[in-house]
């Protein structure tokens, strides 16, 4: 587990302008989370709420949604969640994953999977 920056692009999964955000790729957290107010303004529609633990033990509600993704030249999308406007953005697992994006934590960077093991059940 560690944290390092990285620049996201978010906008809407209908299209139109991407949005750059300094975020911080925590390989502890889940999900991605940019400011409600960056979100809101690309358009992007919240589908539900969910229930969170902050960092410090806090319980916290929040909206999700559905984004379209781009980092380091990667693009998918992904669940984002509707942080408050002052929060700094984070970049979670499930992201790096959809992305195919490792995190390096040792050399701060992020690098592409080069394969995905599949086994039989």
């Amino acid at each position: 587990m560690g944290t390092f920056t990285a620049t996201l692009e978010v906008r809407k999964l209908s299209g139109g302008e991407f949005a750059a955000v300094e975020a911080l790729v925590d390989t502890g957290a889940l999900y991605t989370m940019v400011g409600s107010d960056v979100l809101e303004e690309l358009g992007v529609e919240p589908t539900r709420r969910r229930r969170f633990v902050t960092a410090d033990g806090r319980p916290v509600e929040y909206a999700t949604g559905s984004a379209w993704l781009r980092l380091e030249g990667f693009e998918d999308s992904a669940v984002v969640v509707f942080g408050p406007s002052d929060a700094r953005p984070l970049i979670g697992a499930t992201t790096l994953q959809n992305l195919g994006l490792i995190a390096d934590s040792v050399n701060e960077r992020l690098i592409p999977m080069e394969y995905i093991e599949a086994r039989p059940f």
